[in-house]
């Protein structure tokens, strides 16, 4: 491979439909959005709208074989990853790099298990996006943070990657420590997704209250103890770099499990808290924030299919 030309997409919530929007503006690839026949109908009969635009992608369903992708973007939900590993079986060739930008720190581990040695370390990072039905917004603040393990210089996957993004006015960064900076990255979320899903309130509520930040921090403090434990690089530094983080949110926009709660849609609580009360299990550290704030959300996600059910 000499370049990235062929761009799979698979997932079209508000992140996949980000870089889709703009991969298919910049004309620097030849993108397909992965879909089953069910979204197939939905898409084409209600078109995604993406800051008040409609946009119209060429979509792909996993049973072709005519595509084969150097870059897969993998932008599901947590719940569709096992899916989503499955359907992109026929576009995956030899040279085939797989980007996963779903939250937590888990999804490549289990990408690699059917697809060795193909796959970046990922993630999204920006001001959230908000999704109303088919209807996304986003203000265009974000980039893509990518990259090997550690990079203290570029492999040649990287180069690849990084190219296609300048070509494509994608932004982007590619830290040294990539296994450090995805564990600040999770750290904003166990704290402030779960603590803003409780407590109902947007990024404003964690500047000006000091106990709903004091539990975002008690959420962050349990999973910092277990980075500690199993070995991440300078992990002492991860909760105030995150309390640093969640100070510059945006204050009047919510977090993304916050808008899965008021739209009754499932949550990810399993790759935030239920991870952390798996690795603290295996670590033998007590977190009794995180098992306090999985059994909550639990009961959230539960109302919100009893309510779904009868509405």
């Amino acid at each position: 491979m000499s370049k990235i030309s062929n761009v799979l997409i698979c997932g079209l919530g508000a992140i996949g439909t980000i870089y889709a929007v703009a991969i298919q503006k910049s004309g620097f690839a030849n993108l397909k959005i992965l879909v089953d026949s069910q979204r197939l109908k939905r898409y084409t009969d209600n078109p995604i709208c993406y800051n008040e635009k409609k946009y119209f992608f060429d979509y792909i369903l996993d049973a072709d074989r005519s595509f084969k992708a150097d870059l897969i973007i993998i932008a599901t939900k947590n719940q569709g990853l096992a899916a989503a590993v499955k359907s992109i079986k026929n576009f995956v060739s030899e040279n085939t790099i797989i980007l996963s930008l779903l939250n937590g720190i888990s999804s490549e581990e289990e990408i690699e298990k059917f697809y060795p040695g193909k796959t970046l370390y990922s993630y999204f990072v920006g001001h959230t996006s908000s999704r109303t039905g088919s209807c996304i917004t986003f203000d265009g603040v974000g980039e893509i943070v990518f990259g090997e393990k550690y990079n203290k210089s570029f492999s040649d996957r990287v180069n690849f990657v990084s190219e296609f993004f300048d070509s494509a006015g994608i932004n982007y960064s590619v830290p040294e420590d990539m296994e450090y900076s995805m564990w600040k990255k999770f750290l904003v979320n166990v704290g402030t997704n779960q603590a803003s899903a409780i407590l109902g309130g947007e990024y404003y509520l964690f500047h000006n209250s000091e106990k709903s930040m004091n539990f975002a921090k008690a959420l962050m403090k349990e999973a910092s103890a277990i980075a500690q434990k199993s070995g991440v690089k300078n992990a002492e530094q991860l909760l105030p770099q995150a309390v640093d983080i969640i100070k510059s949110m945006l204050p009047n926009t919510k977090s993304s499990m916050l808008q899965d709660i008021e739209a009754k849609r499932e949550t990810e609580v399993d790759i935030f808290a239920g991870k952390v009360i798996e690795l603290g299990k295996k670590y033998n550290i007590s977190t009794p924030y995180n098992t306090m704030a999985f059994e909550i959300i639990k009961a959230l996600d539960e109302k919100s299919k009893i309510y779904n059910q009868v509405s």
